[in-house]
């Protein structure tokens, strides 16, 4: 069931989010009057489709291979490869006919639709999902949460963070955003005195092999409610409004800490220690094997110092989480190109992606997740690889530069090129991605 759940959640994304990727193709192309024979959500491979239907001059229609989509552009060399077309003497609504720069926002039109797209989606998770934050100065009241990998780097229990390279922040998060496990300088206090920790730039390979927590915010855990789909913590005989006070007679002082210690007894059981009614009552609670037990909480720092998010805040926040995402796949292609970091340990399939959705449809983490790999998409698809958007518009600025469009054949052979890649891209990573749930 957990299976079909991750399947129907990335399913539902790739769908939202290929068709508006080629919506920004289309859009583009009809505002140039160039002709769009078909707009396929998925691949309509060797012929076959669940349907289609035909409006005007473009075919509209759903295949049956869910690994991407497409708009075919008359006088376009594209996935189809159709050469055909190509025989004749250009029309006044084909692709080829058209100026290089209009043709070169046909291209990038689908990439700016998906940079749109992830930032509406982050405001949106803002306001309607995570909906406040904790702020730095409440964070620091009691000082943080300190994870043993913070603490192997020189992190203590009941720091207080001042900046992360240089930079406050007012929203607590950000000091353990993809910034911070990317590397750098966080200015802390201790004591009364300031002092620099160094974060090392592999601190992302470390994190992801231990599975732990960073820096948090400390705070009671209260149980908001059982999950209707995981019934661990309900058969367990946990409350909704319990707090959970202890773990295997570890005290539970921060959420991250929580779900660290879960993840340790990940398909075995836990001692859970809970306040309820102003008793302490003991409890002994079942674990799957992704570390959770089946409750959604809620962590009481101070009451009423949370800050809701305003639209001008989300807005603002979205901004920020939008531009870190991008960056930092830049940042983590720069480190695999580099030798830093291996293909196989950062590179995921739609097998690995749809593991990130999880077994459980969350609809925050839903589109949290989808807004991400929005921009991602964005990203990649702007790279210069023949057969992507990327590809493409770097032959439209050779010809802007030139004169002179590329040749038609030099065309088709990087195009034939461009596939081959990708299709032996997803081949391996698809298998690494096999490989690496089957040998956990």
């Amino acid at each position: 069931m957990q299976g079909l759940i991750m399947a129907g959640q990335l399913i539902l994304a790739l769908a939202i989010l290929v068709t508006f990727h080629e919506l920004g193709h289309f859009l583009a192309a009809r505002a140039f009057g160039i002709k769009v024979e078909k707009f396929y959500l998925f691949f309509d491979a060797w012929g076959k489709k669940l349907f289609s239907f035909k409006r005007g001059e473009t075919e509209y229609g759903i295949g049956w291979l869910p690994l991407g989509g497409y708009v075919k552009i008359a006088g376009m060399i594209d996935e189809s490869v159709d050469t055909e077309q190509l025989k004749s003497e250009p029309q006044p609504w084909e692709f080829r006919a058209k100026p290089a720069w209009q043709r070169f926002i046909v291209m990038i039109g689908g990439i700016v639709v998906n940079l749109i797209l992830g930032y509406l989606f982050f405001v949106m998770y803002l306001m309607a999902f995570e909906k406040d934050y904790v702020s730095t100065d409440v964070a620091n009241q009691d000082g943080i949460y300190a994870g043993a990998i913070a603490q192997e780097i020189g992190f203590q229990q009941g720091d207080k963070i001042i900046s992360l390279n240089g930079k406050k922040y007012d929203r607590f998060n950000d000091f353990s955003s993809l910034e911070a496990i990317f590397g750098g300088e966080m200015v802390i206090e201790r004591d009364g005195k300031e002092m620099t920790l160094e974060i090392p730039g592999d601190f992302f390979r470390i994190l992801k092999k231990n599975k732990g927590a960073f820096i948090d915010v400390r705070g009671e855990l209260l149980v908001k409610e059982l999950s209707p789909e995981l019934a661990y913590a309900k058969d367990a005989g946990l409350l909704a409004g319990d707090q959970i006070l202890k773990v295997n007679d570890t005290a539970v002082v921060s959420f991250s800490q929580f779900t660290t210690l879960l993840y340790h007894h990940r398909g075995g059981d836990v001692n859970l220690v809970v306040g309820r009614s102003g008793n302490e009552v003991s409890l002994v609670s079942r674990v799957d094997t992704l570390g959770r037990i089946g409750f959604q909480p809620e962590v009481i720092q101070y009451e009423g110092q949370r800050t809701p998010y305003t639209l001008g805040s989300a807005v603002k926040y979205a901004f920020k989480d939008s531009w870190d995402v991008i960056y930092y796949n830049v940042v983590g292609f720069g480190k695999i190109f580099s030798g830093e970091i291996k293909a196989q340990e950062s590179v995921q399939s739609i097998v690995g992606i749809a593991t990130l959705y999880g077994g459980v449809w969350d609809w925050g983490r839903f589109w949290r997740l989808t807004a991400m790999i929005s921009l991602v998409l964005a990203f990649m698809n702007a790279l210069p690889i023949p057969a992507l958007d990327g590809g493409h518009m770097v032959f439209l600025v050779y010809e802007m530069i030139t004169g002179k469009p590329a040749p038609e054949r030099v065309l088709l052979v990087a195009q034939y090129i461009g596939m081959a890649l990708l299709l032996t891209l997803m081949v391996l990573t698809i298998g690494n991605d096999v490989w690496r749930i089957i040998s956990k």
